[in-house]
């Protein structure tokens, strides 16, 4: 579903961070369920798994490219008890970031899913994988 096409109000909000919603399915494997489209670039794409709020990151973020994503991520921690961070599509991430993440974890149960090995590796030599739950997949982060 497009941001022009909001349907609820819970997709209306999401569009009005610049976000863009779809329900999907829970069928799949994937990270991204079926019908949940992910821009190119920097974006950030919401949807509901389980009992966790998913939240895909996917593109470069630092202090100039956050704001979609924290805007993102302050609206499903003030929302959710449950955050599912899915970091497979970040290309590029540095302290912007990691203060994002600790900052979300410090307001609800935040979990980084299937982070690529760039950002795992940065998330290891920060200590930062030592205080965030960090899974492999979506499916897992969201069902523990």
């Amino acid at each position: 579903m497009s941001i022009d096409g909001a349907e609820t109000e819970a997709e209306a909000e999401v569009a009005a961070s610049g976000s863009v919603l779809d329900a999907g399915d829970e069928s799949g494997a994937s990270a991204v369920p079926a019908g949940v489209r992910v821009p190119d670039g920097s974006a950030v794409v919401q949807y509901a798994w389980h009992d966790a709020w998913v939240v895909v990151a996917s593109g470069s973020y630092d202090m100039h490219s956050i704001t979609p994503l924290a805007e993102a991520m302050g609206v499903a921690a003030a929302k959710h008890e449950k955050v599912v961070v899915d970091a497979s599509g970040i290309a590029f991430a540095d302290s912007t970031l990691l203060n994002l993440l600790i900052h979300t974890h410090l307001a609800t149960d935040l979990r980084v899913a299937a982070p690529t090995p760039q950002l795992r590796r940065v998330l290891e030599l920060t200590g930062v994988d030592a205080v965030l739950k960090v899974h492999g997949t979506v499916e897992d982060a969201a069902a523990r």
